[in-house]
């Protein structure tokens, strides 16, 4: 079912950790930081708007182009590293790399605050500077952004010690994290066979088909995570102990505040966007009470979440995960199609589940050679070649970017939209799955393939929000226990499952896991996944009433997602994100599939 599914190829862009060439990329990057670390130091922290616009110009130009050159390297650098320490925790080497890499990532991003404050200082004269200079020019957002979000950086000398500690503290508590969790495993009986199954194996299992074996992978799951508890707490109140101080330093209303700037949305947008998810929780709870109907239960338990409507005739190899994918992307773009082709056929992808791997799935750019890598957990399930089609939409939005010609700080782009490419490749997979399957039974089971992830987004996303609110809350008061997350935990998804899931059976060590609660630089790296997803569902609906006469303008959004605000760019379509209306008509598209469910 899942024979060699296969492991990604970096070799196109060092031959490896210990290469010459790789040596010779991380000297000359570190040394270029130091280069424009004197280039700060020499020429633009004495420059302010009373500096002549004739000698602003030329050295913020200058400016950009050093930062967008040192981007490029690190955003070849960083991912390559990455590559080894994802899917090899036990690689001790990649590990101490990512650590010295970190060291000058540090640099970097201390240099980029000190671009930030000289955004702010130079705001009287910005647009005069900019309209002076090309390569200001053609960074004129990234520029304005900066100097409206420098009101929120402590002085200079703080910045740089912030900067400094996070080493030895936040990125520590986030790497240990993910060393824990890619380690942990259990032997677990399937089929007759006793295997010891790394834990994003025992998550896969979430979806088997035997309610046995679906309930003693979710009971390994659990003890393992439990005995995991402690350390994995003090990484979380590492992380948001430290979020809490900077928020509150930085002159911050609270840690969301900064996640909505990160985002370019505003208050008024979220909370349009989360009033209309939290009213459709009554529909989704609908599905889930027929889904027990289904099951034979009252309520479904936890690990019933993710079950089959019933045991599925149909599982993929990868090659027939490929085959569908490239025929389905090629209906919508030849460029979606090629680029697909590309990631397939030239060792994009790592693919095989493996102990010492990181769960889930992720799509990262890799600069030099424009290309792109994916990491997944391939198990020959319908849900994964979902997942697979939402990570090569990642793939395919960083090659409209590329195409486009867009520098790195063009190519900034705010988690609100970094997943609108993705929810695009993943609907036009699941509408063809859907639409070339005429047994019911198997037309059941792609409803719930679906369903279950739009219930995750919509729902669990919603869980996440909240959890992560009260954490950030109650933490700026004092250390929080394990015990004290995971009722926070189950808390929050009693309040948002409601009656549709067995309140007896949830799952309270859910922030073990989640890698996105333990990064202090992306607080709330939740409700972008429900913007993506809602945004996505919206120009798809676009997308079926203009046909292919979307997809020129749609290539263009995602090239341009580093140079606007949200509410700007989805004014291109007609859509205001500010109203509810557009947050409901995107659920009401859900709402059918759910009563499409209910009625087979």
């Amino acid at each position: 079912m899942t024979a060699n599914p296969p492991r990604w190829d970096l070799s196109n862009v060092y031959p490896g950790l210990e290469s010459a060439e790789f040596k010779a990329a991380t000297a000359g990057h570190a040394e270029q930081v130091a280069e424009l670390e004197r280039f700060f130091d020499e020429h633009l922290d004495r420059l302010g708007p009373e500096t002549p616009v004739g000698e602003l110009a030329p050295l913020l130009g200058e400016t950009i182009d050093r930062f967008n050159a040192l981007f490029e390297q690190a955003r070849t650098i960083g991912p390559y590293i990455h590559s080894f320490v994802a899917t090899d925790s036990h690689n001790l080497l990649a590990r101490r790399l990512d650590s010295e890499f970190e060291m000058v990532g540090a640099r970097l991003h201390q240099l980029r605050t000190r671009l930030e404050a000289l955004a702010g200082r130079l705001a009287p004269v910005l647009d005069e500077v900019i309209a002076a200079n090309s390569s200001a020019g053609g960074h004129a957002f990234a520029l304005q952004e900066a100097a409206r979000q420098s009101k929120y950086l402590m002085p200079e000398a703080l910045e740089g010690l912030a900067a400094e500690l996070s080493l030895s503290s936040t990125n520590l508590w986030s790497n240990l994290q993910g060393v824990i969790t890619s380690q942990l495993s259990a032997e677990l009986q399937v089929g007759g066979e006793v295997r010891k199954l790394p834990l994003p194996a025992l998550i896969n299992l979430h979806s088997h088909p035997e309610e046995d074996v679906r309930r003693r992978a979710y009971e390994a799951e659990l003890a393992l995570l439990a005995s995991a508890r402690e350390p994995l707490a003090a990484c979380m109140n590492g992380i948001k102990g430290a979020g809490v101080t900077l928020s509150r330093r930085r002159g911050r209303e609270d840690a969301l505040h900064a996640a909505i700037d990160r985002a370019r949305i505003d208050r008024p947008t979220l909370d349009a966007m989360m009033a209309a998810m939290q009213d459709a929780f009554p529909t989704f709870r609908r599905y889930w009470h027929r889904k027990a109907e289904r099951l034979g239960k009252e309520r479904l338990a936890w690990w019933d979440i993710w079950a089959p409507a019933a045991e599925s005739k149909k599982a993929y190899t990868f090659a027939e995960a490929r085959d569908f994918i490239l025929t389905h992307f090629g209906s919508f773009s030849p460029n979606l199609r090629g680029l697909a082709e590309r990631a397939f056929d030239g060792g994009w992808i790592d693919a095989e589940q493996r102990e010492g791997k990181r769960g889930g799935a992720f799509c990262m750019g890799v600069r030099a050679p424009k290309e792109s890598r994916i990491l997944c957990n391939f198990d020959g399930s319908l849900d994964q070649v979902s997942t697979l089609a939402h990570e090569l939409g990642h793939a395919f939005h960083n090659e409209c970017h590329y195409r486009a010609g867009k520098t790195t700080l063009q190519s900034i782009t705010p988690m609100v939209l970094a997943e609108t490419a993705s929810i695009m490749c993943e609907t036009i997979v699941m509408d063809a799955v859907l639409a070339e399957t005429t047994d019911p039974a198997e037309q059941l089971n792609i409803l719930e393939t679906s369903l279950i992830g739009d219930a995750q987004v919509i729902v669990d996303i919603t869980s996440r929000f909240i959890f992560e609110k009260e954490v950030f809350e109650r933490r700026a008061g004092g250390e929080l226990s394990a015990d004290d997350l995971c009722d926070i935990m189950a808390r929050a998804q009693a309040a948002t499952y409601g009656d549709g899931v067995d309140g007896n059976h949830l799952h309270p060590y859910m922030w073990t896991w989640k890698p996105h609660y333990y990064s202090v630089d992306l607080p709330f790296y939740n409700f972008p996944y429900a913007f993506g997803l809602l945004f996505g569902t919206g120009l798809y609906a676009i997308y079926r009433q203009r046909g292919a006469a979307f997809v020129p303008d749609y290539i263009d959004l995602l090239a341009s997602t580093g140079e606007g605000t949200a509410a700007d760019l989805a004014a291109r379509f007609g859509i205001d994100i500010r109203e509810r209306r557009f947050w409901e008509d995107s659920l009401a598209v859900i709402g059918r599939k759910i009563d499409r469910y209910c009625a087979l």
